[in-house]
């Protein structure tokens, strides 16, 4: 076999090795401390998101310094709006610095987009 690496593997890899400010992150956003689930380092589409929440179509990247006026990040951040999903990029050192503001825009943003509700059962409801 060749030695190429699927976007599930490479994401593996990724859980296994991340930067001190995903692993801060990971921390404030593990086991639904903000009521909604989030998974870490996840496929989507060409991409891997470093965080995601299904529930209300929101990924979350943790930038360092190469990140600054990326125009990969543009064409990313243009894929996932195209694809249903708003993203918030925070920089590494107000992850580390702010962890507190962090989840606060987070939550902000959670609250902003309440999760699709399951259509009416044979025309019932609202």
């Amino acid at each position: 076999m060749g030695g190429t690496v699927s976007a599930r593997d490479y994401a593996r890899q990724m859980r296994k090795l991340p930067t001190e400010a995903e692993r801060r992150l990971w921390q404030l956003l593990r086991l639904r401390q903000l009521g909604v689930k989030f998974r870490r380092q996840v496929p989507l589409g060409p991409y891997i998101a470093d965080f995601a929440c299904f529930e209300h179509r929101l990924v979350i990247e943790a930038d360092g310094g190469q990140h600054a006026e990326s125009a990969d990040d543009r064409q990313r951040d243009a894929w996932f709006a195209e694809n249903g999903y708003r993203v918030l990029r925070f920089w590494n050192n107000d992850i580390m610095e702010n962890p507190e503001g962090v989840l606060m825009r987070i939550a902000e943003a959670l609250a902003s987009s309440p999760p699709p509700q399951p259509s009416p059962a044979r025309g019932e409801g609202v």
